[in-house]
């Protein structure tokens, strides 16, 4: 079912992707093909040679600006229309490179597109005599500018968080594997030993209340106190594997392996609920010791949620619907 849905969201992804591309080729909010008017004042020129990159200046007036994206520049937008970059000299022609900070729209979105850093935009410049460097003193040039031009920014959006998430998972996982490994075999150990036994003797007064459906004394219960335990001490790292061996457990008891029981569904509604009596180790590493000031609100909404989240499991699973999914109800029945 979680395959469908995934690509279900997939699909609406890309629809929505090539939906936004599609008004943004007939909108062309990033003018595409459009040609800015600017002037470059060029620096004095160094005994006859041309420097491989020239710094230079860049001036727009507010007429241009409007011409070339269609509308008016705002008040706040007057101080970026002078701006600095770099005039080199290419073979076919010259190629600035604006450094500036702030950029007015749509420069910064196009160096945003096609600049990671999102430090310089470039643009071809057109209209530059071939041998500025002859000119004397520091002569103002009439050009206009070039831009590359900015298409598919959703749909590229997409593509580029689908890898570097891709990515994300393989890192998270692979962090895990020796967490895993270190809790599944303490579990492991304790199991054999008799440790959780002993554990289940202890807590199953209390867990018998929320897990009628498990037998007493078994190992199930002793695997959930301890995912349960792992998570209200914020303990993230060690109550996953634990949980993970108590959906194990439970799916022993289950007669309808395809069909979560009642007992999975409860175990799974409170690690949601995620109550914790001390704040998480990221918390903590994120935060320090300010991780404290928000210690009480968070065990009293994690409380509230605990709460919400056993009614509620309980709630529905008396409903008629409910029951008949019910994998111990339909074994009752049969």
């Amino acid at each position: 079912m979680m395959n469908y849905i995934w690509a279900g969201l997939i699909v609406i992804a890309l629809g929505f992707a090539l939906y936004a591309d599609g008004r943004d080729f007939a909108t062309n909010p990033y003018c595409n093909g459009r040609e800015l008017p600017a002037t470059i004042k060029l620096p004095p020129p160094a005994g006859g040679t041309a420097a491989p990159a020239a710094r230079v200046t860049v001036q727009l007036t507010p007429e241009s600006v409007a011409a070339f994206r269609g509308s008016e520049l705002a008040k706040a937008e007057l101080d970026a229309l002078e701006m600095t970059g770099e005039l080199t000299r290419l073979d076919g022609g010259y190629e600035l490179k604006i450094v500036s900070d702030p950029l007015i729209r749509p420069l910064s979105q196009i160096r945003a597109f096609h600049d990671e850093s999102n430090k310089s935009l470039r643009a071809k410049v057109i209209g530059l005599p071939d041998r500025i460097e002859t000119q004397p003193g520091a002569p103002a040039v009439a050009v206009t500018l070039r831009f590359e031009p900015v298409r598919f920014v959703k749909l590229r959006a997409i593509t580029n968080a689908a890898f570097e998430f891709a990515k994300t998972a393989v890192t998270i996982a692979l962090g895990f594997i020796g967490v895993f490994a270190l809790w599944m075999g303490l579990m492991k150990i304790a199991e054999t030993s008799g440790l959780v036994d002993i554990f289940v003797y202890l807590v199953q007064p209390f867990l018998r209340l929320l897990f009628p459906e498990v037998p007493k004394g078994h190992p199930a219960l002793g695997m959930i106190a301890m995912n349960l335990a792992a998570n209200m001490l914020g303990l993230g790292n060690a109550a996953t594997p634990m949980g993970i061996k108590a959906m194990e457990e439970l799916q022993k008891l289950n007669p309808r392996p395809d069909t979560a029981s009642n007992p999975m569904v409860m175990l799974l509604a409170m690690n949601t609920a995620g109550v914790q009596l001390l704040p998480s180790a990221t918390l903590v590493a994120v935060m320090g010791m300010s991780s404290l000031r928000v210690f009480l609100p968070i065990l009293i909404v994690t409380g509230i949620s605990l709460v919400i989240a056993i009614v509620v499991t309980r709630l529905l699973g008396r409903l008629p619907g409910y029951k008949r999914s019910d994998p111990n109800a339909a074994e009752v029945t049969a």
